[in-house]
């Protein structure tokens, strides 16, 4: 058995990286993060679930998973989806805050009651029943954010009403140290992951992204901190990890600049860049997600895209790539020519 799923993970990996030049080479034909990686194992899962709702269940068996990849909504993935015990789950990580993450999940649960609900008619006069929803984020984003929050699709509605007909809410929880102690308490591998994201943070203050990743995973498994994971993986972790990372400082930036202009501006009109500028994120972030269900994205496409910050551009290269086939196909629809 062991020797089995030892060859899937190496199939697995082949399939997704390359060895090329200097080093390890990211092809991602999917948007994989070591969140999404670690909580593959049911058991991990499992563990989470127990933390989050305060259960001891012991069968992880009993999980579905039921993660949406490309079935979705505008293409748009997301990490981890599991039905159990008469409820939906759906646990999203996020290292840039993202406040569209209710409508998104709207869009996920949607989707995925239409998978659960196949075999049964909404128009018969028995009433269908369905798992409960629910919604979580775990945040460990170097913007300050409270230790938990709840996001409302409510927020979104241009017109403010006092009891929305349609609401969703998500589960915000700051997983970076020091924040939700009992919750890390309670999951010994949540701990850790945030102990290796906050390892690699350290030693990309003073190094090259590729150098600090390979530094933390070589001390977090001599502290024993995911180690036998890190170990089996290790190749897969430090490229996905890179990209990660290289991926967040590239929004942080796209922020900043917007919110430099904001300050320029004033208070009010800084605080509606501050807010225009988590859309150009999020638009920027779906783009590129939608993008590598196409294929490998380019390093000059990703570099064009992670660019711009004009809103209305990105929300017309947000539905090129819903509706395209291929990254030429976005390419013609976008009127991206030049990438030099």
């Amino acid at each position: 058995m062991e020797e089995k799923q030892s060859m899937e993970e190496k199939q697995s990996m082949e399939e997704n990286y390359s060895v090329a030049g200097e080093g390890l080479h990211v092809v991602r034909n999917h948007k994989d993060t070591v969140f999404r990686m670690i909580y593959k194992d049911r058991t991990k899962l499992l563990e989470l679930y127990n933390a989050l709702n305060g259960t001891d269940y012991e069968d992880a068996a009993e999980l579905e998973v039921c993660t949406l990849e490309n079935a979705i909504y505008m293409g748009m993935k997301n990490d981890v989806s599991f039905l159990f015990d008469s409820e939906m789950n759906l646990y999203e990580h996020q290292s840039t805050f993202n406040p569209n993450m209710p409508l998104r999940d709207l869009m996920y649960a949607a989707k995925q009651l239409e998978k659960y609900m196949a075999e049964d008619t909404l128009y018969s006069s028995k009433l269908v029943k369905i798992p409960v929803p629910r919604f979580v984020v775990f945040y460990n984003g170097t913007e300050k954010q409270p230790e938990r929050r709840v996001l409302k699709l409510s927020d979104a509605y241009e017109k403010k009403v006092a009891s929305p007909e349609l609401e969703l809410k998500v589960l915000m929880l700051n997983i970076n140290q020091g924040n939700n102690r009992k919750l890390m308490q309670r999951c010994k591998t949540l701990k850790e992951y945030c102990q290796f994201v906050e390892c690699i943070r350290k030693y990309a203050a003073t190094m090259e992204i590729a150098e600090a990743v390979d530094r933390a995973v070589t001390e977090c498994i001599k502290k024993n901190i995911l180690a036998d994971f890190l170990t089996k993986q290790r190749a897969e972790v430090v490229a996905v990890s890179i990209f990660e990372y290289n991926e967040e400082e590239e929004l942080k930036k796209i922020r900043a600049a917007e919110f430099s202009v904001g300050r320029e501006a004033g208070y009010e009109e800084g605080e509606a860049v501050g807010k225009a500028a988590g859309e150009v994120v999020g638009k920027v972030e779906s783009v590129l997600e939608l993008l590598e269900d196409l294929g490998e994205i380019p390093k000059e496409l990703r570099e064009r895209i992670l660019s711009e910050s004009n809103l209305p551009v990105l929300k017309q290269w947000l539905k090129a790539a819903a509706k395209s086939e291929s990254l030429q196909a976005f390419l013609d629809q976008a009127g991206i020519l030049d990438l030099d």
